[in-house]
């Protein structure tokens, strides 16, 4: 396996982990804290944006900062994209969570994998392949045990937040095929700063940052917003659109079920939730799964010719 591809996914492992990490946290936040699902996602959008915009200044792609602002196009498909991919998937999960639990808003946002290959299949830019049903098959079936321990009673949650739940499953499906060529382009950091901005623009013309007594919180409250902002959000996003320079949308997707496991790990670890024996058979089928992607060897010409370039060059 080249080094490309070994980037790719340790890179999407470390934002599926990120986000699990953070699922969690952002569940107690919610629930114990009485913060805001509105003001979280609004501020976490905000200075996620500003922090990746202020290091691709420093660091990476200074002449595109600013230039992306110059061509039409780019100036379209970046609102797009922030508003139709980067504030539901945000919004959609934070409330599910908030209607709900972590556990089922990470189960139901899981089925964007199926949503990636519905629509590639059904738009011909690939064919379903046995790899990807096995794939799929392992990562379903493992989030399920994972999260269920093997019974549906502890599923019970609002009706409202399964709606919730699976629409963020569209949003991250939406959020991995669109940016292809943004990303090519203009540089990851440059695409997700831009669009966290904008998106944390448009919650912020409805639900102020500034409407909030943070007086009452104490130092653990700060904390988990810390890790919320800058591990959920601004490193998660960018490594997961920053892995698909070297992998194709479906790999990205099914390789991000990492994020369940992490997301019980740390509720075993931090909450002291018991964890179960079909827990840890979901645990193996989802550690499978990433080893059957790392290992696979396709035939070159099974390779999906997706126009847009699954493997993006690398922006410098």
């Amino acid at each position: 396996m080249n080094r490309g591809r070994w980037l790719g996914i340790m890179l999407v492992l470390l934002a599926g982990s990120f986000w699990g990490m953070a699922g969690t946290v952002a569940q107690r936040l919610f629930q114990e804290k009485g913060v805001s699902v509105n003001w979280l996602v609004t501020v976490r959008l905000l200075l996620a944006g500003l922090m990746l915009i202020f290091l691709s200044l420093l660091f990476k792609d200074r002449g595109k900062v600013w230039k992306i602002w110059r061509e039409g196009k780019a100036v379209f498909q970046i609102f797009v994209f922030a508003l139709v991919g980067m504030l539901p998937v945000q919004y959609t999960y934070m409330e599910s969570i908030h209607l709900g639990n972590a556990a089922v808003a990470t189960m139901l946002q899981y089925l964007a994998p199926i949503f990636i290959i519905v629509y590639l299949v059904m738009t011909c830019q690939t064919k379903l392949s046995m790899k990807d049903l096995i794939a799929v098959t392992l990562a379903v079936l493992g989030t399920f045990l994972l999260l269920t321990n093997g019974s549906l009673e502890s599923l019970e949650v609002p009706f409202a937040a399964v709606i919730w739940g699976i629409l963020s499953g569209v949003a991250l499906a939406f959020y991995t095929l669109y940016p292809r060529n943004l990303l090519r382009t203009w540089g990851s950091m440059n695409v997700i700063g831009w669009s966290m901005i904008l998106a944390g623009i448009g919650m912020g013309i409805f639900h102020p940052p500034w409407q909030v007594d943070p007086f009452g919180w104490g130092a653990d409250t700060y904390l988990y917003i810390c890790i919320v902002i800058i591990f959920g959000t601004m490193l998660a996003f960018w490594f997961y659109l920053e892995s698909l320079k070297y992998l194709s949308p479906q790999e990205t997707s099914l390789l991000a079920n990492v994020e369940p496991l992490t997301a019980i790990f740390a509720s075993v670890l931090w909450l002291k939730i018991p964890f179960g024996i079909w827990q840890a058979v979901g645990s193996v089928l989802i550690l499978g799964m990433v080893i059957y992607l790392t290992t696979y060897k396709e035939k070159k010409e099974e390779i999906p010719d997706l126009s847009e370039g699954s493997h993006l060059e690398k922006v410098k």
